[in-house]
């Protein structure tokens, strides 16, 4: 065969799925795929050699990052990178950014299917600790790989055990070398499938989301410190740290109501005492503020920080508010935004443009390398949970979405485009 193909072998990468979704499987029909676990290694020796019954040449970075290349006909030509994650959150589902890469091993397995050799090579790649849940910080490796986060830091990441992130790469044998790194390599674009986490497309009844860009979050640990009591103590008295938390909860969420699309979230809650007959005297929560515009999720959080002030004041207590992250608003490439129209188009699916409020790795890459992300729908936009789920009529298009994105760019023989990729939106 020769002639290049319209649509990916939808059988074999729901076979694909449901090895996956095996590995680290819930009693719920999820997955339990930590990051650097014995579960992440079991999918990560079957996903290698899957890379390499596919031709490809395989190689792991000092993150635990893989790569999978093919080459094409100018083995210099700046490559497009594609993929995802294989980890998940505990209790997570089976689709999430194993979408990404699991039908980015789909695009070369048909690209093989009918022997077509791209001008420029391919890359699929998994990264490493996508999803936060074992050590507390999410897109760790892109993070390092473009400079957001330091390789220290994220080396002496520990999870609840007290494991840290090196030893665990060391331990499941996946700590490969700095040389093997993308930013070693010569990648141009960079396309990232991932199911949406959100109910939008759903709703609107659209098969494919267009991505324009990332949202910026900005994350708070808050501490309230107020006084332990007996509950019999009268209430005019009390300096309950549970009720001032809970007000400036309710200060926090009401914010939208302000601003419109702002999405502030309240993350860990942690009651000290945790006893019927005794008010708190500490509590800890965390709060998340995301919105498109840094410039109004910035005047939000001044709002917020003297709402719980207020409260504090109010309530007869004191408070610590810190910030330990910050990540700027991101607009992705207008090219595969114009693509994966395109293809959507192409293809007769339904579609529309979206934004993720979500971080994901295309977020930090896309500071680097021209980068887009093809949303596919996410049943009531539940994510990140057992009852994930996304269907393969959905996830054969976003595929064949990505077979056109990925094969008009692999063949691309100029660089008649020329875009300086964006580190954060101007407000």
């Amino acid at each position: 065969m020769s002639n290049s193909p319209n649509n990916i072998n939808l059988p074999r990468l729901k076979s694909t799925f449901e090895i996956s979704s095996n590995i680290g499987k819930t009693k719920g029909g999820g997955l339990t795929r930590l990051p650097l676990s014995k579960e992440d290694k079991e999918m990560r020796d079957v996903f290698i050699g899957w890379l390499k019954e596919s031709g490809l040449s395989v190689r792991i970075d000092d993150l635990g990052n893989i790569y999978g290349r093919r080459d094409g006909k100018n083995k210099n030509a700046g490559a497009v990178m594609i993929g995802s994650h294989l980890d998940t959150q505990p209790k997570g589902g089976r689709f999430d950014g194993i979408l990404g890469v699991l039908s980015a091993l789909e695009i070369i397995r048909t690209l093989n299917d009918y022997n077509v050799e791209t001008e420029r090579p391919i890359e699929i790649v998994n990264f490493t600790a996508e999803e936060g849940g074992r050590f507390g910080v999410p897109m760790v490796s892109s993070g390092v790989l473009t400079e957001n986060l330091t390789k220290d830091l994220v080396y002496s990441l520990k999870d609840k055990e007290g494991i840290t992130f090196e030893q665990s790469l060391e331990e499941i044998g996946y700590k490969g070398e700095v040389k093997n790194r993308f930013t070693d390599f010569n990648i141009e674009y960079y396309v990232e499938p991932h199911i949406e986490q959100s109910p939008t497309l759903e709703r609107n009844q659209k098969s494919v989301g267009i991505v324009q860009g990332v949202e910026g979050e900005t994350r708070f640990k808050v501490l309230v410190k107020g006084q332990s009591t007996h509950a019999a103590h009268p209430p005019s008295e009390r300096k309950d740290a549970l009720v001032a938390a809970s007000e400036m909860v309710i200060a926090i969420d009401s914010l939208r109501e302000q601003f419109k699309g702002l999405s502030p979230a309240i993350g860990t809650f942690e009651v000290h005492p945790s006893l019927q007959t005794i008010t708190a005297g500490e509590v800890e929560f965390v709060y998340i503020v995301r919105h498109f515009k840094d410039d109004i999720r910035n005047k939000a959080i001044e709002i917020i920080k003297e709402r719980l002030q207020e409260s504090a004041k109010r309530r007869k207590v004191e408070i610590s508010i810190g910030q330990y992250l910050e990540i700027g608003s991101t607009k992705f490439s207008e090219e595969i935004i114009n693509l994966i129209g395109e293809g959507a188009k192409d293809y007769g699916y339904s579609h529309q443009k979206i934004l993720s409020s979500a971080g994901h790795d295309a977020k930090y890459i896309n500071e680097i390398v021209k980068s887009g992300m093809i949303f596919a729908p996410s049943a009531e936009g539940l994510s990140h949970c057992e009852e994930e789920f996304t269907s393969y009529e959905d996830i054969e298009k976003t595929a064949n979405v990505l077979l056109h994105v990925v094969e008009t760019l692999a063949n691309k023989t100029s660089n008649s485009f020329h875009e300086v990729p964006s580190k954060g939106l101007r407000n």
